[in-house]
This record gives structure tokens, C-alpha cells and sequence, in this order.
């Protein structure tokens, strides 16, 4: 994977190689990548999340969402990496907005939510006592000023702002694909239907199962922002009508 002499420079975070890597950062990002997907897309009335679940057990009880953290009534997260990393950052960040909204009455901004979060993640990436989280976030949001907002953050502690994108398992060809079909005014059946075509061009399996996924939405309804997930019926309702549109064209 690395050549040999890079593993003189890998056994910190604090060390750089000559050329100027983080290699134990490089390998965090390397376990996302192994992880199921996660997609992110702005609409013209909310954000859509879904992700790849990995437990496809029958046995299985889904006490929570797997790929998905409410943070606040009005942000979501969906992850992709080691789910244990993302629990403590999705802990601080849910604490960071608890506390300013009690201590400034109204909710915290999405990107202030997501830089104190990044500060943490960059924070294990300095001490050698420690490591990076093996974790990407997507961070879906919304607030009276910038509206519907989705942020990507990483193990390094960088984060940006996107209009779409995807992490995970077959990233870059999503985000191709992405970058082909994304408009600023797809409405939301379409960016349902964007999302699981993705998913049938970029999953292993040959087939696209309700059991293998996971969709949530964060739209707004009388003034307040409205989190919903869909469940496994939902789900193999708009994989069914999908199929049958793409049967219509053919």
C-alpha cells in the first residue's frame, strides 16, 4: 500500500514525512473509504441524506439508526467509518448545541456546530498519544439566514460546505455522478430518485434492496425545521416507482 520507507514516518501523527504527510491521517481516510456510502444532496426544500448499512442481519434490532445522529431539531449527521469514533463526536457536538441554545435562546448555527466538532478531530491528530477518528461526517442542516446547508467534514479536522457529495465506499464515482445530474432546482422526488440511481451504479450488489439502506430527509414544515426517516416500506416504494420509470424510458 505504502512503500517501506513511508513507515518510518507513520508510526505518530506527529511525525511528517519528508514530503509533508500525515500518514496516520492518510490511513483514517483509507478506513472511510472501506465504510458504506453516504450521500448528501441539497433541493430546492431540504436536504436528503442516505447510507449504505453495513448489518443486514434479520436477527438484528435496530434500536437507532445506524448511519444517522440527530444533533439538534435542526441538523443531522450521517457517517461513515468506525460507528464508535462518530458516537463521541456526535456526543460533543450534540453538547456544544445544547449549550448554546441555552445560553443564547434560539438554535446553534449549522457551520459553528460543525467547526467546534473539527476541532476536536484535529485536536487527536497533534499528540502522539493519540489517533485520528477513523470517521467522515455529512452534516445536513438548516437556519433562518443561510437556509438548507450540508457540510462534509474529516478525520483532519477540515470541513466545507457542498451542494452535493458522497463519502464512503465508491465516493469518486458517485460524486461523478453527482456532478453530471445535480441542479440547484431538483425537487424532492427527484433528488430521491438521483440518490438511488447512484446507488444502483456504485453499490456491489447487483440488485438495490429497501434492507440495505437508510434515507432520511430534513425539510421544513410550518416554519420549523422537520427531520423524518423514511422506514424499510417507504424505502422499497420509491426503489419500486424508480424501476418503473426507468423501465418507462427504455
Amino acid at each position: 500500500f505504502f512503500d517501506m520507507a513511508a513507515r518510518r514516518y507513520d508510526r505518530k501523527t506527529t511525525t511528517f514525512s519528508p514530503d509533508g504527510r500525515l500518514f496516520q491521517v492518510e490511513y483514517a481516510m483509507e478506513a472511510i473509504k472501506q465504510a458504506g456510502a453516504c450521500i448528501g444532496v441539497v433541493f430546492k426544500g431540504g436536504v436528503i441524506l442516505v447510507g449504505e448499512k453495513k448489518i443486514k442481519s434479520k436477527l438484528w434490532v435496530p434500536e437507532r439508526s445506524e448511519k444517522f445522529y440527530k444533533v439538534d431539531n435542526h441538523i443531522v449527521v450521517a457517517v461513515a467509518g468506525i460507528t464508535s469514533d462518530a458516537n463521541l463526536l456526535v456526543d460533543e457536538a450534540q453538547v456544544n448545541a445544547a449549550r448554546y441554545k441555552y445560553r443564547y435562546q434560539e438554535p446553534m448555527p449549522v457551520e459553528q456546530c460543525v467547526h467546534g466538532t473539527c476541532d476536536i478531530a484535529q485536536w487527536y491528530t497533534q499528540f502522539g498519544s493519540s489517533r485520528p477518528f477513523g470517521v467522515s461526517l455529512l452534516w445536513a442542516g438548516y437556519e433562518e439566514r443561510d437556509g438548507f446547508q450540508l457540510f462534509h467534514s474529516d478525520p483532519s479536522g477540515n470541513f466545507a460546505e457542498w451542494q452535493a457529495t458522497a463519502i464512503g465506499h465508491n465516493a469518486k464515482s458517485a460524486q461523478s455522478i453527482l456532478k453530471e445530474d445535480y441542479r440547484e432546482d431538483l425537487t424532492q422526488e427527484e433528488t430521491i430518485d438521483l440518490c438511488i440511481k447512484i446507488l444502483t451504479k456504485t453499490m456491489d450488489s447487483p440488485t438495490l434492496d429497501a434492507e440495505q439502506l437508510e434515507m432520511c430527509l430534513l425539510t421544513k414544515k410550518n416554519g420549523i425545521p422537520c427531520y423524518h426517516q423514511l422506514d424499510t416500506n417507504e424505502l422499497a416504494e420509491r426503489i419500486k416507482t424508480y424501476e418503473e420509470k426507468q423501465k418507462e424510458k427504455k
